[in-house]
């Protein structure tokens, strides 16, 4: 007889018959333990990977931008200020755009800690069976 889910109903079966299984649920148990290992390192990596481009975009647009855009737009705004004010201007707005590209890195770096480890997975299924026994 089968459950809704679709597992058997174990109820009737004997003692040696549920003995006899603990080989293949302790496979499967490693198996499922396993493939949950890749998949968080998978996730990690591609959090860690996603991580480092908002930073390298940080660090892009701090470098390059300071003196290309930087001057064009001191050049500009001198034209209707003075050109101690248009630097000071154009430098507090390319500060701003780094800071909020490298707490975006920060950020995205910061949900590979929160992920749950698999590791962690196993103690809890260790300590649980030694709560039974």
């Amino acid at each position: 007889m089968t459950t809704p889910r679709g597992f058997r109903d174990r109820a009737d079966d004997s003692l040696l018959t549920l003995l006899g299984e603990i080989p293949e649920l302790i496979r499967n148990l490693v198996i499922a333990e396993v493939d949950a290992g890749k998949a968080w390192v998978k996730k990690t990596a591609k959090d860690a990977g996603v991580g480092a481009g908002w930073i390298a975009a940080a660090l892009f647009f701090l470098f390059w931008t300071v003196p290309a855009l930087g001057a064009f737009v001191i050049i500009g705004l001198s034209s209707w200020w003075p050109a101690w004010l248009s630097a000071l201007v154009v430098f507090v707005a390319m500060l701003l755009i780094a800071i909020v590209l490298a707490l975006l890195g920060i950020l995205r770096f910061r949900r590979i800690g929160k992920s749950q480890n698999p590791v962690e997975s196993v103690v809890i299924d260790v300590k649980e069976i030694r709560d039974e026994l």
